[in-house]
């Protein structure tokens, strides 16, 4: 017997089947197995048809680029796919697939009007643009992230944590109806564990299939000389998602990251980005990175005389063009890390199956230039990494034997009870380091030295950073006392300073006991801030910072520790 539908019933149907979108197909999904991306940001964006056959000849095989909600959804109930079909076919034309990025709010669905403000007005408009999207490029896009940045200034909400939990649940939910295989991804700004782990908490568990970070702050500190903390970062992640009990095998993606250079041809500032692409990349694929997107192909300028891109507004090419196109060209497509090697004494060397044999890639610590002797014959090593193919069996053979053995650069803090650091004119290090020295100003006593805080550095000069090494307190509820051993820098003039330290569950918060008033005269003082949830992750690259934005005059530092407390 014919069913028969009511007009409310019909309604719902025709309602129902306006809003299914027919799939815009090129042909099966590419499934790309690559690392190699690029993340094009708005400003350039519609420049893809003349940049993307660039980044094919350089050896991108994906970039993370998609329009934007209101402008496919202009008005609720009208779907415009032109912008986002010709975004596909053009990326496909130069055989790189697409990463989607569903972002921001379409004016009509957020709470103000705006495109960045929630909550969405109705969690079912989410619902239907996020199924959409999917079911339309269900043939052509397998990866989708969930918004850009939602824990940073490009979302404003009532409980960022619990919103994008909320997202995320929903349009997990629906993609799945449309596709199984469809992947959903969660994305934070910088390296933001805290929010991620707050975020798998707040109902986000389970409803997620890969982890993407931006870790610009951590791609600075390798550029500092820090190799060995940023290989840190996935051990980092895989401990949040281990404590959360989600999927071991949960791939790690980097969606954006990137170092800028000058606008106009700078020798320096060109070498420096290029040699940061190489690190970068090397470095995250050899800790387990799947999936890495520079920013940007080309611009965006900022105002400084400075953009990202690896492609100058003129379409002139960077040397860090140059270095991606060499890198891929040996590593191929799919590059399989297969152990790590300590170059000399100091310096950093990765193997990789290349193209077509292993290839080694090696540079040198910020102590100094290394040496190292292969095949009879010694190479030299400095901050810019070098290609090695010729590579002995037998030192191919020791390298693979290295691969599940712990990265051996610096010393294991895991077992130590205090970390310490005395500052000066060269800080000793021991479990702690200084980042961005040039916030502070050295001065020199009679028998010592020692640094103090650089108000003429202008707003960072009240600020002194301090990260310790990620092996003596990583992702944890870390029970700390750190301390201060400081004097004024003038000793009848009042001065003082409080702490922000990275937590578990609330990024940076000020450490208990607020502002020290540091006491009058030259003797050296000791202050103490004892903090119970501490998770050293490296968010913004640093840990902890002492603060003298309350302060009306300057601060001299001498020491610092901190000690774990049992």
């Amino acid at each position: 017997m014919k069913k028969c539908l009511t007009p409310l019933m019909a309604l719902a149907t025709m309602v129902a089947t306006a809003q299914q979108p027919e799939p815009f197909s090129q042909g099966p999904l590419l499934n790309v197995k690559s690392p190699w991306s690029i993340a094009s940001g708005a400003e350039w964006s519609g420049d893809y048809p003349e940049f993307n056959p660039l980044l094919k000849d350089a050896g991108v095989r994906s970039i993370r680029l998609f329009p934007e909600w209101q402008s496919i959804q202009p008005k609720q109930g009208d779907w415009n796919w032109d912008g986002a079909d010709k975004m596909v076919a053009d990326a496909r034309k130069n055989n790189m697939e697409i990463i989607g990025v569903w972002c921001y709010f379409a004016p009509w669905a957020s709470a103000d009007g705006g495109t960045r403000r929630g909550p969405v007005k109705d969690m079912q408009f989410w619902r239907d643009y996020t199924r959409n999207t999917a079911l339309r490029y269900k043939n052509d896009i397998q990866y989708w992230e969930i918004w850009n940045e939602f824990n940073g200034s490009f979302y404003q909400g009532n409980d960022k944590v619990k919103e994008y939990a909320d997202l995320t649940v929903n349009a997990y939910k629906e993609v799945k109806k449309v596709n199984p295989n469809i992947k959903v991804g969660i994305s934070v700004a910088n390296f933001d564990v805290g929010f991620l782990n707050s975020t798998i908490k707040a109902g986000a568990a389970n409803h997620f299939d890969f982890v993407c970070v931006h870790p610009y702050e951590n791609l600075g500190m390798v550029m500092a000389g820090e190799e060995a903390s940023y290989l840190s970062l996935a051990g980092s992640l895989r401990t949040m998602l281990a404590a959360n009990n989600q999927r071991a095998d949960i791939p790690l993606w980097i969606t954006e990251t990137g170092v800028q250079s000058s606008v106009q041809p700078n020798a320096v500032a060109d070498e420096k980005q290029a040699e940061g692409l190489v690190k970068v990349f090397i470095l995250s694929i050899a800790q387990g990175f799947e999936r890495i997107c520079w920013f940007e192909a080309r611009g965006p300028a900022y105002g400084h005389g400075t953009d990202h891109g690896i492609i100058r507004p003129d379409w002139t090419l960077r040397p860090a063009y140059t270095a991606l196109k060499d890198m891929t060209a040996l590593l191929g497509d799919d590059p399989k890390y297969l152990g790590w090697y300590k170059a000399g004494n100091n310096g950093f060397g990765f193997l990789f199956q290349g193209a077509k044999a292993p290839v080694l890639v090696a540079w040198a610590s910020k102590t100094g230039d290394e040496t190292i002797t292969l095949n009879g014959k010694s190479e030299t090593l400095t901050r810019k990494p070098r290609f090695f193919a010729d590579i002995p069996a037998s030192l191919v053979a020791e390298i693979k034997g290295n691969a599940a053995k712990p990265f051996p650069w610096g010393k294991d803090y895991s077992k130590v009870d205090v970390a310490t650091l005395r500052l000066g004119g060269s800080n000793i290090e021991d479990g702690i380091k200084q980042v961005n020295e040039k916030t502070t100003a050295v001065e020199n006593g009679l028998v010592e030295s020692w640094r103090r805080t650089n108000f003429n550095h202008g707003g960072e000069g009240r600020y002194i950073y301090f990260r310790t090494d990620p092996t003596f307190c990583g992702f944890a509820d870390n029970k700390l006392e750190i301390t201060i051993v400081a004097r004024r820098a003038k000793p009848d003039k009042e001065a003082g300073m409080s702490l922000l330290f990275e937590s578990k569950d609330k990024g940076y918060t000020g450490a208990p006991g607020g502002y020290w008033a540091i006491p009058a005269g030259d003797q050296w003082q000791e202050h103490t801030w004892k903090v119970d949830n501490a998770s050293f992750n490296g968010q913004w690259g640093w840990n902890f910072r002492t603060e003298s934005t309350g302060s009306p005059n300057e601060i001299a530092v001498k020491e610092v520790r901190v000690k774990k407390i049992k």
